[in-house]
């Protein structure tokens, strides 16, 4: 089993579709990262052998921000939004979604579980 960034790659995969079980990391640039490192994309994870893990963990580590380093990013900046106090910001700190879906009948999502209204009584 193969550990990338602090990820266990399951090792009965492709790395191709492995690699994407890291945070940050989508098809387009495991494709990348393994064309850079020079390690065939139809291999299995648990047929790497240890140079090409570390070739893939090198490139990884030079071209990539990736799992921590990452989420810490993200958060800083929907944190840098609510600070400010723009429209995103607004819309994150009530946990509504920021990007103009509407939200009078979908949005359950962001919104949550429905809370039962009681009918009043005459």
């Amino acid at each position: 089993m193969a550990r990338i960034a602090g990820v266990d790659l399951p090792k009965d995969k492709r790395v191709v579709i492995g690699l994407t079980y890291i945070y940050g990391l989508g098809l387009t640039s495991s494709k990348n990262i393994l064309k850079e490192a020079r390690v065939d994309e139809n291999i299995r994870v648990n047929n790497l052998s240890n140079e090409d893990v570390a070739n893939i963990r090198a490139v990884i580590t030079k071209s990539y921000r990736v799992e921590g380093s990452l989420r810490t990013e993200v958060n800083m900046n929907i944190k840098r939004l609510m600070d400010i106090g723009c429209y995103r910001g607004l819309r994150h700190r009530r946990g509504l979604p920021a990007r103009g879906q509407r939200t009078h009948t979908n949005a359950r999502t962001r919104r949550g579980r429905r809370t039962a209204v009681g009918g009043k009584k005459k």
